[in-house]
């Protein structure tokens, strides 16, 4: 398919030299890795905006080579959170390189390399992460401070005759509620462009909600599935009503001391943390011992 030009007026020349050397250095290496983040956006439906980093995907058994193929270029390389992605550095620029998601639920596998686009990202030759795949990663970030929503309608629609719809409702597979939430979102914001969803699709969750309405009560797991939304804004459920983290059930990757890890990495926690560090010293906590301020937000 043809793809609309990638982002080049929008970075720095020194940061472009920076990403120019890095996807050549991969791509003479032979290291399967995709563009995805703001670049692939831009070719995929022309919107340009700025962006301070570059977000390329890999597989996770990839990593340590990719980690070894920067260093040798001199750039430091990080393990940010093992569950899902690493940063290489270079002074104040960065690359992230994302081998699953934050919620645990899109790992990087062959699928994700199958028909892949083309296009020049900085007059490199590389290969885009599916459009499929790229709405599948985006559907389930629903932080307070970021809701990527408008970039899957934007998807939607610059590339709805384009789309692999039973690619795409195959891989949300079991999470079919997300996609049609978003899917409903579309025809709310382009009521003139409904139609250009194929009844289909539309009438195809349309009868599984159906039938699962329909259905007798089961018995009630007591999950709560908002912690793969946002993993601030359910942490209420799970910590203090006693909801099951669905982050640890069989839908995720993640384990116990991966959803530690990214909890603790939430700005407002960090931010509680450090007043009470200093706090303590003086023998006077700040903040209570669960964590919560005072308030019982988690204000970002």
């Amino acid at each position: 398919m043809p793809l609309a030009p990638s982002l080049e007026d929008e970075v720095a020349p020194h940061t472009a030299a920076f990403y120019r050397r890095a996807l050549r250095v991969l791509a003479e290496a032979e290291v399967p890795f995709l563009v995805g983040g703001a670049f692939a956006h831009a070719c995929y439906t022309g919107i340009r905006r700025s962006t301070k980093d570059l977000d390329l995907f890999i597989r996770r058994d990839d990593l340590e080579r990719v980690q070894a193929l920067m260093g040798a270029e001199g750039w430091r390389s990080e393990l940010s959170y093992p569950h899902w992605l690493a940063k290489v550095h270079a002074g104040e620029d960065f690359i992230d390189l994302i081998f699953n998601s934050g919620n645990g639920l899109t790992p990087v596998d062959d699928r994700w390399f199958q028909d892949n686009a083309e296009a020049d990202i900085l007059g490199v030759p590389v290969r885009v992460a599916n459009m499929e795949d790229s709405m599948l990663s985006k559907a389930f970030i629903m932080e307070r401070e970021r809701y990527d929503g408008a970039d899957i309608a934007h998807l939607l629609q610059a590339n709805a005759e384009r789309i692999d719809w039973p690619r795409l409702v195959e891989r949300f597979g079991p999470h079919w509620r997300v996609l049609m939430a978003h899917l409903s979102l579309f025809g709310f914001i382009y009521p003139g462009e409904r139609h250009r969803i194929p009844l289909w699709v539309m009438q195809s969750l349309l009868d599984k909600m159906a039938a699962e309405i329909a259905q007798p009560p089961t018995h009630d797991p007591h999950v709560c599935a908002g912690t793969l939304l946002s993993r601030e804004q359910y942490l209420h459920d799970v910590e203090r009503l006693g909801y099951i983290d669905g982050r640890l059930t069989p839908v995720s990757t993640m384990t116990p001391d991966d959803v530690v890890i990214w909890t603790e990495a939430i700005p407002a926690r960090q931010a509680e943390a450090e007043p009470a560090t200093a706090a303590e010293e003086d023998g006077k906590p700040l903040v209570p011992a669960n964590g919560w301020s005072d308030s019982g937000t988690l204000n970002a």
